[in-house]
């Protein structure tokens, strides 16, 4: 395990340009297993909005999700101030819009972002909502006229998926667009005798946080409380054990060598390669048993992860919520956090761009970028 220092005189030189905060703590609350706990309630009812109205000269600083669409624009989701659609070729000034509740979002938490084939653009937000933007409005798909709930689990190709209070949102786009989004519960699993469905706005043990299709087709969703779920089509495999259920799982991602790791807030790191589950916190020695015990924060340590990426050589990056980020070899791993110029050692999200850039989104201190070498923060210009 290696700890990483940058040289003295490009640590002054990022003086000037990186605007470096403390952690702070996440806006939302948790509990002492690492769950999460979110209040829910109805999503807002869309009115609509002209594209364009809402000019704004900075993006807000608690960043919860990065996405570039096919036009090479990019979209910031925040923790309680909308989204930022961000157009690199526009002038400064005009570059930046900002949407919300009042433009017919859902809910003013972005929690993911996607593209359909349409080329309109997709926001998970909190309270479970679901909107698409088509360039010129919002339409909410999670209410209560629009939204369909059966148990029919199925997948295909161009189908979307969202996160929901007891399993997961999936969109069709070959349905009527009244009956395109569907919510759809977990089946009843052999390790839960007490099973019970939840409706898609309460939040349950079964909440999906992260979804994830792999390059096989397999879908997997991180819960709240009961590990990862894996679905291929047909049937569901649960993956529970080394300390996987209990806390939340925040984040999924397949490797270029098809290896699928989680990213569990409490116990860590865990990779499957197709047959076997690691536990590569424990294996390395990086666990907070105090977080646990009493939401102790965890310098150092490699037990709160919310996101996970690889750049464009295969180093793994872990975006963890206390102890800033950690970049994996395989072997090796290094940490960076703000003494290394990261902007906070609160890391919410990590986005790879169309260029294989990483874009590094921080809870109370934005974005920044790394270029090999040091940490730049990002601003509009």
């Amino acid at each position: 395990m290696k700890k990483h220092f940058l040289p003295n005189q490009l640590y002054l030189l990022l003086l000037l340009v990186v605007f470096v905060t403390s952690c702070k703590p996440q806006n939302k609350p948790e509990n002492a297993d690492g769950s999460v706990t979110e209040q829910i309630a109805s999503s807002t009812t869309p009115t609509g909005t002209i594209f364009g109205a809402n000019t704004s000269a900075e993006i807000d600083e608690n960043i919860r999700s990065i996405f570039q669409d096919n036009n090479g624009i990019y979209w910031f989701g925040t923790n309680a101030a909308g989204v930022y659609r961000y157009d690199p070729k526009q002038a400064a000034g005009k570059n930046l819009t900002q949407f919300t509740e009042k433009d017919g979002l859902a809910n003013n938490q972005v929690q993911s972002i996607q593209e359909d084939n349409a080329g309109n653009i997709w926001f998970g937000t909190g309270r479970f909502g679901v909107s698409r933007f088509d360039s010129k409005t919002f339409t909410t798909f999670t209410t209560k006229e629009s939204l369909e709930l059966n148990n029919d689990w199925k997948k295909e190709p161009d189908n979307l998926w969202f996160y929901a209070g007891g399993g997961a949102y999936r969109y069709n786009p070959k349905r009527a667009v009244g009956h395109s989004l569907t919510y759809l519960p977990f089946p009843k699993p052999d390790f839960d005798a007490k099973y019970t469905s939840a409706p898609p706005e309460n939040l349950s043990r079964y909440a999906v946080y992260c979804t994830l299709k792999d390059t096989k087709g397999n879908l997997w969703f991180g819960t709240q409380a009961n590990g990862v779920c894996r679905y291929n089509g047909k049937t569901f495999t649960w993956f529970r054990e080394k300390g996987l259920a209990g806390p939340a799982v925040l984040a999924l991602f397949e490797d270029k060598n098809g290896n699928i790791w989680f990213g569990n807030n409490g116990s860590g790191l865990f990779r499957y390669d197709g047959k076997s589950l690691t536990n590569i916190t424990e294996e390395k020695g990086l666990s907070n048993k105090e977080f646990s015990v009493s939401n102790k924060p965890g310098p150092g340590t490699l037990a709160r992860i919310y996101s996970i990426n690889e750049d464009n050589t295969g180093n793994l990056w872990i975006g963890t919520v206390d102890a800033g980020v950690w970049r994996y070899d395989g072997n090796q791993l290094t940490n960076y956090t703000a003494k290394d110029g990261l902007t906070s050692n609160a890391v919410n999200t990590i986005y790879k761009d169309k260029k294989g850039e990483l874009w590094f989104g921080t809870d109370a201190a934005g974005m920044c970028k790394f270029n090999g070498l040091s940490f730049t923060k990002f601003v509009v210009r």
